[in-house]
Parts: C-alpha cells; sequence; structure tokens
C-alpha cells in the first residue's frame, strides 16, 4: 500500500492552499474550487467543505508517491509530510532535480530545511521574485520537517526509536518475568516511568497514555508483591 501524508501534514497542506468552497480563478485564470483542486472545475460550481477534503486527499496521492520513489531514505511521518506538502507545490520534476533531493539521498538531513526556503520566488511581471506567502510556507514546512521519529521508507528499513510507553512496558515486564528482583529494583522504575509520563504527555494519544498509565500500574503492584513476599 502506498504511504499517505499523516493527519498532521494533511491540515498543514490545508492551512497553506486555504479553502474555498466556490470555484474561482487562480493565479493563471485556470478554474479553481476547494484546496487548490482544478480537475473538472467549471466556474459557478459550489461544494462542501468534505467534499474539499476528499479532492485534496485524490490530489496528494502524486506527490505522496513522487516523494515515495524519489527519497531513498528513511523518513518520520512529519518528514514525509512536509517533503510531500513541497512537492504538491512545486511538482515532481523540480523536487527530482532538486540539491535538496540530492542531499536528503546522501543522508544530509540537516540540510532540507535550508534547501526549502531557496524555493521561496516566483513569477511576476515575468520576472522571478521573493513571495512572502512562499517564503512563510518554506519555512514552515523546515518546522514540519524537524518534528517526529524515523520510520521505514519504500527502500529502507529503519528501526524507529523506542518510545517511552515501550521503555516503561519493557520496565514491567522485566520486573514481572524475575529478571531483576525487588531489592535491586525498589521504586526506581516507578521513579522512571513516571518521569516519562510527565516528560512526553504533551505528545502522547489517549491511547498511548492509558498503555503507559497501566504499565506503570503493573509495575508498582509487581515491587509491591515481591517486596511484601520478601518480608513474609
Amino acid at each position: 500500500m502506498a504511504r499517505q501524508i499523516n493527519s498532521e501534514g494533511e491540515k498543514f497542506i490545508q492551512q497553506w492552499e486555504g479553502l474555498k468552497l466556490s470555484a474561482y480563478l487562480d493565479s493563471v485564470g485556470v478554474p479553481t474550487i476547494g484546496y487548490g483542486h482544478t480537475k473538472g472545475v467549471k466556474l459557478g460550481q459550489t461544494i462542501t467543505k468534505t467534499q474539499a477534503e476528499g479532492f485534496l486527499r485524490a490530489d496528494l496521492k502524486w506527490a505522496q508517491q513522487a516523494v515515495e520513489w524519489s527519497v531513498k531514505v528513511p523518513l518520520s511521518d512529519n518528514q514525509f509530510a512536509a517533503l510531500v506538502s513541497f512537492v504538491f507545490n512545486v511538482g515532481p520534476t523540480a523536487f527530482a532535480k532538486s540539491t535538496l533531493r540530492r542531499k536528503l539521498n546522501a543522508g544530509d538531513y540537516a540540510s532540507v530545511p535550508k534547501e526549502l526556503r531557496k524555493w521561496n520566488k516566483g513569477t511576476v511581471n515575468g520576472k522571478k521574485v521573493e513571495l512572502k506567502g512562499l517564503t512563510n510556507r518554506r519555512v514552515a514546512e523546515g518546522y514540519l520537517w524537524v518534528k517526529g521519529d524515523f520510520v521505514s521508507s519504500r527502500d529502507v528499513k529503519a528501526q524507529a526509536p523506542q518510545s517511552s510507553a515501550a521503555k516503561i512496558t519493557k520496565v514491567a515486564a522485566t520486573v514481572i518475568t524475575g529478571g531483576t528482583s525487588a531489592s535491586e529494583v525498589g521504586l526506581e522504575p516507578i521513579q522512571q516511568a513516571a518521569n516519562a509520563l510527565v516528560s512526553q504527555q504533551s505528545e502522547l494519544t489517549s491511547g498511548s497514555a492509558i498503555r503507559i498509565i497501566i504499565a506503570v500500574g503493573i509495575v508498582a503492584l509487581t515491587v509491591f508483591l515481591a517486596i511484601r513476599s520478601m518480608k513474609d
């Protein structure tokens, strides 16, 4: 299955494309509607927000495919989304020929935000000039780029960093299976789990938070029972 942009990336593109529920002529005279949708659009046409979102998802398919096939290194979901936004704006050919793509495929992740900022010019009265809107979009794509953990791309398998939830669950499993005695463990795993939960709470989904809380509870209960058993 082809890789798809995440919800944060979709909202990001919606923000920068802007929503128009009535057809209009874009800067080059093409009838446009929704989030920059042009296929089959006629002046006088109107749509709903839900229809506009559907058009956008369909329109993003080629940009997603272009990124997936052109990039040979692992990308996080947000990195993938940032590049899809960029390609959706400048086109697949420009991306394929870009220094950004060449550097990225050489493993130079840090160069991407800077390379993105170079693509901030548009044609006005036959001349290439810097456009504030494009400058702002490129900077925003750079910020989106630096968020997230690595996942696998089409061609490269990458082991994702262990999440806080996984780390806490591992601690619980170690104690439960008897890998560490109660006297050695003490209360340290519980404190570590609590610290991890607090530090990551802003990035967790409700499901992840629930799993972490359960894991912390398992650790606490296991240590308590082990210590009581030793005393008995």
